[in-house]
């Protein structure tokens, strides 16, 4: 008779705590195998969770959460956290409508005291949970996990430096996967046993005893480690304690003894803030991630025995394939064009650019701050800059648009991909602002794609266009289908086109909602109507001359885009009611996103939420034109 899963008496993080610390090993081993299934069911981050796995375990054993708060990082390493903190049963839900998000919450478990999906802000947040807890707020200690790619942010050392000059007692564990440590022998096992027995000390002499205790090699391998931090080899103390935290380690975080060791002295010993060099393997444990050039990062569902991802059949190319073989080949003519991205290679596309154009590739991390001002530098010197960066993403970027690149009238192109909405990863990928926080700024172009034939004519009209900087928008996933050209055109700037003639309601699409647009004027045209439906292509400058057409010789316009208020529409109101075109002869409506965040589903199913499907715009344009059976006309 087999024993009951470990796994199966959890109830909640405080059922670890007396736990054993062979039990708690075994219980990270259910705990891997229970991830691999949950995410083999829905797709997600795989690779990363697998990695924390046992500091997961180790964190909720030694610490009393949800009142010590535990922050993680990005937080798509968290589902073992989920697993453990009461949502086991909901985890084939995961980035699922109605479901988990992949990400940590608050509004979803106590334990997820703070919502994460972009990278470096875990520290940040973690001093404010200290400050409140210091001022008599309910809260114990915070503890941050940050991955060692989300440290190389500007964000988490400038919180470092604040944590560091107030001396506050709070725990930074750096999630370091890109270098690996082995496990103790000898002298280091008995060093970390002796740590849960001795008397309580200083936590400066527990880091320098468990550097001294290890062997020879590995005592040097940890001296490595600590340079990888520090800046420089041969520094007296790694950059950490310089900025004023204690430094302890490098740790095996795949140790759950070590973990034990370590956590419970720091927790106990601790008086200002700490940082615990935790050394882990991403994808641990699960062969095919820890086999993959990726370690799984993130997954479709997938096949648990073998690995095997289901692979969707696509009818056409995806945006970002189109769009990195559209700028190869422009470089492939143009010695000046230069590509940037913020450790998003493959997910912009610019890794098919780097196989050809290497010394033209630049990734800088993840730091689209830096990313910008870097590429505005590139622009000043008289080189052709595509900064690639997910719309979601150049949000943290603004201000260096507005101030190093707009205000210089710098000609830095922006390639915005994940443009709408984008799925599972729901409201806080998606790319809902970036029409309206580029159309504001002088100087700016801004386009967006309708297809991905037109997507290859803003990428050679972008590459150019030299005059100012220059945006262009498109979707995540599959194309329309189109057949694409050799090489893309150079479009006329401010110039839109005009796809379907009609004489009594108008369409003016911005973007890739083109499509649906389309269909709605199938429906509307079922109905007898005239219907025009035309490309903006362009939201700053307009098209002038199409848009006082469109406003003069219809009944109605209405105006479509996958982007927030305050986008393309508005630009359009402004500029008729500049015109004195809004007298009430002319029935406008502009349809786009809600002012509200819409949580994951199937991008289609988001649609549908947010009102943008065709019918939708069919039904809208109806009630502009005056025309009664709303809905049920088109329907």
């Amino acid at each position: 008779m087999t024993d009951t899963p470990l796994l199966d008496r959890i109830t909640s993080p405080a059922d670890l705590r007396s736990m054993s610390v062979p039990d708690l090993r075994r219980l990270a081993d259910e705990l891997r195998s229970e991830v691999v299934g949950a995410v083999a069911q829905t797709g997600g981050h795989l690779g990363s969770s697998l990695g924390v796995v046992e500091l997961t375990v180790a964190l909720h054993a030694v610490f009393d959460t949800p009142r010590d708060k535990l922050v993680w990082d990005v937080g798509h390493q968290c589902y073992p956290h989920k697993v453990l903190t009461g949502r086991r049963d909901r985890m084939n839900t995961l980035r699922q409508e109605g479901g988990l998000s992949g990400f940590t919450k608050r509004s979803e478990s106590e334990y997820d005291p703070f919502g994460a999906a972009h990278s470096s802000t875990s520290i940040s947040a973690a001093l404010g949970f200290t400050v409140g807890r210091d001022m008599g707020q309910p809260t114990g200690d915070a503890i941050a996990v940050i991955g060692d790619g989300s440290i190389s942010a500007g964000m988490a050392y400038e919180a470092m430096n604040n944590a560091g000059a107030m001396g506050r007692r709070m725990f930074v564990i750096l999630n370091d996967n890109e270098m690996s440590i082995a496990p103790p022998v000898g002298a280091m096992s008995k060093y970390l046993s002796g740590l849960y027995g001795s008397p309580v000390g200083q936590l400066q002499q527990v880091a320098e005893g468990f550097e001294a205790a290890l062997p020879g090699p590995l005592r040097d391998h940890a001296r490595r480690a600590r340079q990888l931090v520090t800046g420089a080899v041969g520094a007296q103390g790694t950059l950490f304690e310089e900025l004023g935290f204690q430094y302890v380690g490098p740790i095996n975080g795949h140790d759950m003894e070590q973990l034990m060791a370590v956590l419970s002295a720091a927790r106990t010993r601790a008086t200002g803030p700490v940082l615990i060099h935790c050394c882990t393997v991403k994808g641990k444990g699960y062969a095919p991630a820890e086999q993959s050039a990726d370690k799984y990062h993130g997954v479709g569902t997938f096949d648990v025995a073998t690995g095997t991802q289901a692979k969707k059949k696509a009818n056409a190319p995806s945006y970002t394939s189109v769009f990195g073989q559209a700028l190869t080949q422009a470089a492939s003519a143009d010695p000046k064009i230069v590509a940037i991205t913020a450790a998003m290679p493959s997910g912009t596309g610019l890794d098919i650019f780097g196989k050809t154009h290497p010394e033209r590739m630049f990734d800088v991390g993840i730091a689209e701050q830096h990313g910008v001002t870097f590429a505005a530098g590139m622009a000043a010197s008289g080189l052709r800059p595509f900064c690639a960066i997910y719309s979601t993403f150049l949000q943290r970027g603004y201000d260096q648009i507005v101030h190093d690149v707009a205000l210089q009238n710098l000609p830095v192109r922006f390639a915005i991909d994940r443009a709408g909405l984008v799925g599972a990863d729901g409201a806080t990928h998606a790319g809902s602002f970036d029409v309206g926080y580029l159309s504001a700024l002088p100087n700016m172009t801004v386009m967006a794609a309708a297809d991905e034939a037109e997507l290859m004519h803003m990428v050679a009209t972008a590459a150019q266009h030299d005059s100012g900087p220059i945006a262009f928008r498109f979707p995540r996933g599959a194309g329309t289908g189109v057949s694409l050209p050799e090489q893309g055109d150079v479009l006329e700037i401010g110039k839109g086109r005009v796809l379907r003639e009609g004489s009594d309601i108008a369409i003016l699409s911005f973007g890739a909602h083109m499509s649906e647009s389309l269909k709605a004027a199938d429906l509307l045209e079922a109905q007898g109507l005239g219907v025009t439906v035309a490309d903006a292509r362009f939201a700053k400058p307009l098209d002038r001359d199409l848009l006082h057409r469109l406003a003069r010789g219809h009944r109605a316009l209405i105006t479509v885009e996958q982007g927030a208020r305050g986008g393309f529409g508005a630009m359009v109101l402004h500029d008729l009611a500049g015109e004195g075109l809004l007298d009430g002869n002319l029935g406008i409506r502009t349809m786009t996103l809600p002012d509200r965040f819409i949580d994951q589903a199937a991008p289609d199913a988001m649609y549908a939420d947010a009102g943008l499907t065709a019918t939708d715009i069919a039904a809208t344009a109806l009630q502009a034109a005056g025309v009664d059976g709303v809905r049920s006309r088109v329907t």
